[in-house]
C-alpha cells in the first residue's frame, strides 16, 4: 500500500493505492464507501481485499472528509463525491501499473449508489459493483417521512449559515437520540473499535442530511447500459432496503447479476466474517467475466 494524493477543484485528496505484486497492467478499481466513512475503514477493508485477488485498488477519502481537504468538514456534497470519482478514475488511468482500458467502480452502502450514477456517465469506466447499497430516491424519501416538513426545518439551517451563522453540526451515530445514522446498529460499528479510526470524527453537518434525502442516485440504474453491473446485498437490512437493491437491479439492463448474502445486519457486509468473503468472493468472479 503507497499513500498517494490528487487533485480536483483545488483540492488534495488523500489515498490509499494498492498494487498487486506480479506482471501488469493490471485492471484498476475505484472504491467509495458509507455515509461518513472514511478510507481506513469499509473501503480500506474491500481494497485490501480485492488487491488480493490481482486489482490496483484506490481507497481515498473524499472532500471534507478525513484526511482530504474541504470545507466545511465532515459535509455530504453529492456533486463534489462525482467530481472526486471523476479525478480518481483519471488518476489511476495515469499509473503505469494499471491497464487504463479496464477501469471498475466499487462503492459500498452510499458509495453504491454515487458509483452507480458515477458509472453511468463516464465512458472510462467499464463496470459497477455496488455493496450493501443506498439507492437513494427522492420519491422513496418521500413516502417514508414528513418531507415538506423535513426539508423545511433542514432548509431554516441553510438560511441561518448563508446568513453569516456558524456551520451546524449533529452526532453522525448514537445509540440513543438525534444523530445522522441513529440507533444501536450504526453505533456498534463506528461508536466501538470496528470502526476506530482517528480520521474519522462522531459528528457531521445537518445540512447533510438535507442532501440525503434530495440525493437521486438510482437514476444511474436507467442510463449504465450496456455496462456489467453487479449487485450485492445482504437478504435483511434495515439502512439500505433488499427493496431498493431490487429496484435498481430491475431497472438496469444486461449483463447484470445479483447476489444475495444471508447477512442479518447492514453492517454485516462492513467488516463481519463470512460476509465480506461472500461479497469479495462475488465481485472478482464478477470482474473476472466482465473486466
Amino acid at each position: 500500500m503507497t499513500r498517494v494524493a490528487f487533485m480536483v477543484d483545488g483540492l488534495t485528496l488523500a489515498g490509499d493505492l494498492r498494487v498487486p505484486g506480479g506482471v501488469g497492467p493490471r485492471p484498476g478499481l475505484v472504491l467509495t464507501g458509507p455515509f461518513t466513512g472514511v478510507r481506513s475503514q469499509v473501503t480500506g477493508l474491500y481494497a485490501e481485499r480485492l488487491a488480493e485477488r490481482g486489482y490496483v485498488t484506490l481507497a481515498f477519502d473524499h472532500r471534507n472528509w478525513g484526511e482530504s481537504e474541504g470545507v466545511p468538514r465532515r459535509e455530504e456534497d453529492p456533486q463534489g463525491k462525482l467530481r472526486d470519482l471523476r479525478a480518481a478514475v483519471s488518476f489511476l488511468r495515469s499509473r503505469d501499473e494499471v491497464d487504463r482500458e479496464r477501469i471498475g467502480v466499487v462503492g459500498v452502502c452510499l458509495g453504491a449508489g454515487y458509483a452507480l450514477k458515477f458509472a453511468a456517465f463516464d465512458p472510462r469506466v467499464r463496470t459497477f459493483v455496488g455493496i450493501a447499497g443506498a439507492y437513494n430516491n427522492p420519491y422513496t424519501m418521500r413516502a417514508g417521512m414528513d418531507y415538506p416538513s423535513v426539508l423545511a426545518g433542514l432548509t431554516e439551517v441553510l438560511e441561518r449559515q448563508d446568513q453569516g451563522g456558524d456551520v451546524e453540526y449533529m452526532p453522525a451515530v448514537a445509540e440513543e437520540g438525534e444523530a445522522a445514522m441513529p440507533g444501536d446498529e450504526p453505533y456498534a460499528y463506528y461508536g466501538t473499535s470496528r470502526g476506530a479510526s482517528p480520521h474519522w470524527s462522531n459528528s457531521v453537518t445537518r445540512a447533510s442530511v438535507r442532501e440525503l434525502v434530495t440525493l437521486d442516485s438510482m437514476m444511474g440504474a436507467d442510463f449504465l447500459s450496456p455496462k456489467p453491473a453487479l449487485i450485492v446485498h445482504g437478504v435483511v437490512d434495515r439502512f439500505c432496503s433488499p427493496e431498493g437493491a431490487e429496484e435498481a437491479y430491475r431497472r438496469l439492463d444486461q449483463p447484470k447479476k445479483l447476489v444475495w448474502v444471508d447477512a442479518k445486519q447492514h453492517i454485516d457486509l462492513y467488516d463481519r466474517e463470512p460476509y465480506v468473503t461472500q461479497a469479495v468472493d462475488a465481485t472478482a468472479d464478477f470482474l473476472a467475466e466482465h473486466l
